[in-house]
This record gives C-alpha cells, sequence and structure tokens, in this order.
C-alpha cells in the first residue's frame, strides 16, 4: 500500500468507508469533496477529520509528490484533482482496484454481489461475525446502525481484523471482475446498470473465482447461473426451492419485523428480526448461508440476527410527528423499489411517496420498468410524487425526466403528481398528509434525502 492516499470524492458512500479502512491501516489520507466545497454535508466531514484525515478543496491543493490518486471508476478527466495528479506523475487507483487490494490480501473475505440487498446482507454479516468475537473489517455501502456510537456517527465502516475482510461489491463499472473471495454471495440479478446479458457474464465469473458460493435460489437469473457452480462450491438459499441448503419456512411479516424458521442440514432455528419484509427474512439467509462457510455454528449467527438493528436510509422510520410517520428509503431501480413496496403495502395507513431518480441515464435505461413498478406496488388510496431527477452535471441524455417518467407510471395504470422542485413537493406533502399516513422519501445518490425526509417530521410537528 502507498503512505499516502487522497480521495477525491471523500464523502461518497463507497469511497468514506474505505478512506476510513486505509486511515485506520496506518496510511496518510487526504480527501476532498465538491459536497464539501458547497459546504453541504458538514457533520459528514467533520467526522472524515476526527478520523486525522485532512481535507482540501477539490482544485489539486490536496496533492503531492507521492501521493496516490483514489477516485471512483468513472471520474471526468477535466476535475482539479486529476489534471494536478497528471500534472505531478502520481500514481492513480479506482475506489474499486483499491478495494481489491485489500479484499484479496485477506486471508478469509466475503463479497456481497447483486442487483438488491448488498448493502444490508453485508451489514447482517459483520454484525454476526462481530456478536460472535470474529473482529471483521467491514466496508459498506450505507451506515450499519449496530456501530453507530458517538464518536461514529457514520458507520459505514467497521475496522477489525484485515485477515477477515466483508464487502459488497458493485457490477455497475464492470469492476467486480476484480475480487478473488473466499465466499462469493449473489443476492439476485436483475436490471440495473446493464443488460441482462452483460449481468450474467459479471456476476456468472463472480461466483466462479471463489472458493464457495451463496445463492439465492428464489430469484429465476441466480438459480440460472447457480446451475454452473459445482455442487461442492454451492450454498443455496431460499423459501420455495427444494435444494436450497439454508431453506426459511414459516415466515410471518410482522408491523415490526419478520420471523421465520431457517432449516439447515436437519437442524432448524427459529429466526425473529427488527428489521421488515419478506426481502430481509431472504437477506437473514444470505447472511446465515455465507457465515457458516466461514465457521459461525447457526444457532450462534441466528442469535445474533436477533439484535441486527438494520441500516439507515433502508425503511428507515426517521419519526412521527401529527399522527405522521415519515420513512427514509434507498430504494431507486424497479427491484428495490418492489420490495419497499410490498412491505409497507402490507401494513395499513396511506402511502404518500416521494421518489426522486437517481439520474437521467437510469430513467433512459430503466424508466418503463420504473413506472410499471409503482403502478402494480401502490393501492388506489397511495399518492405518488415525483421531483427532477439528481443531475451533477455532465453530458448525459436528458430527454427523459421526471415529466416524462409521471407520464409513464399514469399510462401504466396509477396517478403521478410531478412537480420540479423538492421543496414543493415538500409543502405538498405536509399539506396532504392527515393522521394515519405515512410520507416515504426514496431515492438514491444524494444524501440531502435524509435530511429532507428530517425536515419532514419537524414541519410536520404540531
Amino acid at each position: 500500500m502507498s503512505n499516502h492516499y487522497h480521495f477525491c470524492g471523500v464523502g461518497g458512500s463507497g469511497m468514506l468507508p474505505l478512506a476510513a479502512i486505509v486511515r485506520a491501516a496506518g496510511s496518510k489520507v487526504t480527501g476532498s469533496d465538491r459536497a464539501l466545497d458547497a459546504g453541504r454535508l458538514g457533520a459528514k466531514f467533520d467526522y472524515l477529520a476526527s478520523l486525522g484525515i485532512d481535507l482540501f478543496a477539490q482544485d489539486g491543493s490536496g496533492l503531492s509528490e507521492g501521493t496516490t490518486l483514489v477516485t471512483s471508476a468513472a471520474v471526468e478527466a477535466t476535475i482539479l484533482d486529476v489534471v494536478r495528479a497528471n500534472e505531478l506523475g502520481l500514481a492513480h487507483v479506482t475506489r474499486p482496484q483499491l478495494l481489491a487490494e485489500l479484499m484479496n490480501a485477506a486471508g478469509q473475505s466475503v463479497a456481497i454481489g447483486g442487483t438488491s440487498g448488498k448493502s444490508t446482507v453485508t451489514g447482517m454479516i459483520g454484525w454476526i461475525l462481530s456478536a460472535c468475537h470474529r473482529r471483521p473489517t467491514v466496508i459498506n455501502g450505507a451506515v450499519m446502525k449496530n456501530f453507530v456510537s458517538a464518536a461514529a456517527p457514520f458507520a459505514s465502516a467497521l475496522v477489525g481484523d484485515p485477515a477477515l475482510f466483508i464487502g459488497e461489491v458493485d457490477e455497475s463499472d464492470g469492476s467486480i471482475s476484480l475480487y478473488r473471495p473466499t465466499v462469493a454471495v449473489l443476492t439476485n440479478v436483475s436490471l440495473d446498470h446493464h443488460s441482462m446479458e452483460a449481468l450474467r457474464a459479471l456476476f456468472g465469473d463472480f461466483l466462479k473465482v471463489a472458493c464457495r458460493a451463496v445463492i439465492n435460489l428464489d430469484d429465476p437469473e441466480a438459480r440460472m447461473l447457480a446451475d454452473e457452480v459445482p455442487a461442492g462450491q454451492l450454498l443455496g438459499y431460499g423459501f420455495d426451492s427444494p435444494s436450497a441448503a439454508f431453506a426459511a419456512r414459516n415466515l410471518e411479516l410482522l408491523p415490526d419485523g419478520v420471523a421465520f424458521t431457517v432449516d439447515h442440514a436437519g437442524e432448524q432455528a427459529a429466526v425473529r428480526m427488527s428489521v421488515p419484509g419478506r426481502h430481509n427474512a431472504s437477506n437473514a439467509l444470505a447472511a446465515l448461508a455465507a457465515v457458516s462457510a466461514l465457521g459461525v455454528p447457526l444457532a450462534e449467527a441466528v442469535a445474533a440476527l436477533g439484535s441486527f438493528a438494520g441500516l439507515r436510509r433502508r425503511l428507515e422510520t426517521v419519526g412521527t410527528a401529527g399522527g405522521v410517520t415519515v420513512i427514509d428509503d434507498f430504494a431507486h431501480n424497479p427491484d428495490k423499489i418492489a420490495a419497499s413496496l410490498a412491505t409497507l403495502t402490507a401494513q395499513p395507513g396511506r402511502l404518500l411517496v416521494m421518489f426522486q431518480p437517481h439520474g437521467f441515464g437510469p430513467l433512459a435505461k430503466m424508466g418503463d420498468e420504473l413506472a410499471q413498478t409503482f403502478a402494480n406496488g401502490l393501492r388506489e388510496q397511495d399518492e405518488l410524487f415525483l421531483p427532477d431527477p439528481v443531475y451533477q452535471g455532465g453530458t448525459v441524455d436528458r430527454s427523459r425526466g421526471s415529466d416524462w417518467l409521471a407520464e409513464a407510471v399514469r399510462a401504466a395504470g396509477f396517478g403521478a403528481t410531478h412537480l420540479p422542485e423538492r421543496s414543493a413537493i415538500g409543502d405538498a406533502l405536509i399539506s396532504t398528509a392527515r393522521v394515519g399516513d405515512r410520507i416515504v422519501v426514496m431515492g438514491a445518490r444524494d444524501d440531502t434525502l435524509s435530511e429532507f425526509a428530517a425536515e419532514l417530521v419537524k414541519r410536520l410537528a404540531p
């Protein structure tokens, strides 16, 4: 490893935990971020500074001789940090390249891949191993509530033994091919960043290089990939597959969580968790299978799951005021949105959903599927509000915006209201909400959504 890394975009959900882990390993770490330059998200940057990470404007001033620049895989060459690094002839690695270096050096590692559920499964595995005194190092794309403290308010990383490394890995840029984990987990495969053909190739290769492959046999695409894995490497899980090594039975969807029985190798154990939804029962099966491959007994793993607190922005209740509950949720692709809506509509109370698309590119790729997901998942009494998509500059095609999505939702059979400004949607939500309603703030790639949700709770207070 280098002695000095500079993270360009250090406040990003994938960059922050990696910077924290690298800093804890003893390297000098500096960082820059356009949100910092704009004076946003101050608490996050205060936390990074508390870890001993010096912060700079994103103008190249944080770079010097001997520094290694770390960026996301698709950073623009015109960013001044990149320009300065090129002028100085500095080493330049992408975030996934650096993460793969750490993961592949570990004696035992678990890489969690898939379209949806990666962060939750990563958090579950990290918590089980920690509760069982295994001291893992964990890198997550979301804040893990079990590890939050006054000193670590943004606990998306857990620093432990570097020889036991747990992390979610991303297929969006093709970098999933860099990882050589002991255990590869595949939660599901559905349309997101690539064509289905490309996704099958990426995830298929990911599974083949691992010693053990933990695969969701309830998912048709994942099950097809499982057919290519040698029987001795496969640990299948699911509700419906008779060949699942970890099977869930007697599922109960509760108002405050989920309960089921897990059956593995003739051993049964009752699972009760405080995170809701069938999808979280499936996530729990993935975590139980993964830790079993690392030698954790089933009974100990199940006991640990009972105190799993969940992740920030995963159907997270922000607060209740004036009889209205505000929920913050990361759902942004059709699979995630469908899972969230299925969980939310299983309980009484009207839903007022604000969905902020996470970019114009995703609308171009999966807009029709998004529209159909909302039309299928919402009930007649529910309402959907759409602000303009996240846009952070660049030359992306903006022909499909939220006005287009609102019309597509209406064409699919459900009403949708497009208001370009999020502030206007906030006003509409406050004026529309009545006792018993739940306001759901959905979207990704925008940390200010959580601030928006918290502000709604304040405005709802009598």
